[in-house]
């Protein structure tokens, strides 16, 4: 599914349903960490990839001008130049796909190497101190972004 997805990605019409099928192929992603016992790799990639850059692409993009007439005409050469690198593209990947033979499975030594619940005992017993002080230098950078960003008013 996140291959189909991706193609999809590629090959919409529409720049709005592109990045939809990229919320999607990201989506995909999330399940397949999940089902390689990764989950905080699934919650990071949930939280930041399809709930904030997505999201971020998506307002750009409503926001750009996005009428044909605007659109530069591409020349021969250039055509010509992308369906090249779409065939040395398609040879490397063919000749990738030959080379791959069938794994056995992964079985992990530790059953709990991907949880979350691991990370937060380590986080929050030998790296304590670095984790609060990047905290309090994210909250005076917060604090210095909002007093740069609001204007100064005179009281007379």
């Amino acid at each position: 599914m996140s291959i189909f997805f991706s193609i999809l990605v590629i090959s919409a019409k529409n720049p709005v349903h592109s990045i939809l099928y990229l919320v999607l192929t990201f989506f995909t992603f999330t399940v397949q960490y999940v089902l390689l016992n990764a989950q905080f790799l699934a919650v990071v990639n949930f939280i930041v990839y399809m709930g904030a850059i997505l999201v971020l692409f998506l307002y750009t993009l409503m926001l750009i001008n996005l009428n044909k007439s605007s659109e530069p005409v591409k020349s021969n050469i250039v055509k010509i130049a992308g369906v090249l690198g779409g065939g040395c593209l398609l040879v490397v990947l063919v000749g990738c796909l030959k080379q791959v033979g069938v794994a056995d499975p992964v079985l992990l030594k530790d059953p709990g190497l991907g949880l979350v619940q691991n990370l937060g005992k380590v986080l929050f017993n030998q790296f304590l101190l670095p984790f609060e002080v990047s905290s309090l230098l994210l909250l005076s950078a917060m604090v210095g972004a909002v007093l740069l960003a609001t204007k100064e008013t005179k009281s007379v």
